[in-house]
C-alpha cells in the first residue's frame, strides 16, 4: 500500500473505548462502536503457546486477575482469566480477548484496525511474524482495508515486514530519536505514528514529504485535537469517544 491510498478514517478509538470499558477486551471494542466509531487500535503479544492476545502491559497484574509475566502462560489459562472487574463491577468476568476474536468481530461489523505488536521483551521478531501472519490469514478476502500493524520496536515490524510484507506498518515514536525516519522508510513504512507533542508543522512536513502519513497518540483535549488537524496530520488516536465525534 502507497501512503497515498489511505483507506483509513481519521479517528480511532484507542484499545476499543479509552477508559470507558476495560481496555483490549471484546466489551470495549462494543461499546467504542456504539460511539460510532469504525476503526479500532488494540495491543497484541503471545501467550507461552504462541497465541496472539490482546494486552498492553507484559504483566497481567493491571488489568486483570493475574499475576505475572503475560507471555509465560499459556492460552488457555490466560483465556480464564478476569478482564473486567478492575475496571467496574458492569464489567467483572469479561475475558482476555484473543487476537483472532477480535478480528472476527471488526470483520463481521466491517470495522478497521490497528493492530500495535506490544512483545513481551526478547520475543520482538517472533511476535511481530506471528501477528502478521495469522492477522492476514484472518483477514483474507475480506472487504475492507487491511490491518495495519504498528510497533514501537523496529525489530517487531521487521518480522512483519518479512511475514506479510503486503500488511501497512506504521512506526510507533515516543521521541524522535536519531534516524527515526530512516529506519521508517527502510521498514517499508507507511506511517509514522507519534506522541501527538512530537508533532509540529515542520515535522509534519518532512514526514509527508517522505510520502508517509503522520498520526498521533494519545489525544484526549479538544485543543490539541483542532492543533493536530490544522497542522494536517492524517490520523488521531483517542480514549476520548465520548467527547470526538469521528465524524469529523
Amino acid at each position: 500500500m502507497a501512503a497515498s491510498d489511505w483507506p483509513y478514517p481519521r479517528w480511532i478509538a484507542h484499545r476499543g473505548a479509552g477508559k470507558l470499558a476495560p481496555e483490549n477486551t471484546l466489551a470495549a471494542f462494543r461499546l467504542g462502536a456504539e460511539h460510532g466509531y469504525r476503526m479500532f487500535e488494540c495491543d497484541a503479544k503471545l501467550s507461552a503457546d504462541g497465541v496472539p492476545f490482546l494486552l498492553h502491559d507484559a504483566t497481567l497484574d493491571r488489568t486483570s486477575n493475574g499475576r505475572g509475566i503475560a507471555g509465560d502462560q499459556p492460552w488457555a489459562a490466560l483465556s480464564r482469566l478476569d478482564a473486567g472487574s478492575w475496571h467496574s463491577r458492569r464489567y467483572a468476568g469479561e475475558p482476555l480477548a484473543s487476537l483472532e476474536g477480535l478480528i472476527r468481530f471488526c470483520i463481521a461489523n466491517s470495522h478497521a484496525l490497528n493492530i500495535e505488536i506490544k512483545p513481551t521483551p526478547g520475543l520482538e521478531r517472533v511476535t511481530g511474524e506471528t501477528v502478521a501472519r495469522d492477522a492476514a490469514a484472518l483477514w483474507a478476502g475480506a472487504p475492507l482495508p487491511p490491518p495495519f500493524l504498528t510497533s514501537f520496536a523496529p525489530d517487531a515490524l521487521r518480522g512483519a515486514q518479512a511475514a506479510q510484507p503486503e500488511l501497512p506498518r506504521g512506526l510507533l515514536l515516543d521521541t524522535l530519536w536519531d534516524g527515526w525516519l530512516d529506519t521508517a522508510t527502510q521498514l517499508g513504512c507507511v506511517a509514522v505514528v507519534c506522541n501527538y507533542a512530537l508533532w509540529d508543522a515542520a515535522t509534519v512536513a518532512r514526514v509527508h514529504a517522505a510520502g508517509l502519513r503522520a498520526l498521533s497518540y494519545t489525544v484526549n483535549d479538544d485543543w490539541a485535537a483542532r492543533h493536530l488537524i490544522a497542522l494536517g496530520t492524517d490520523g488521531i488516536i483517542t480514549d476520548r469517544v465520548d467527547r470526538f465525534s469521528p465524524a469529523s
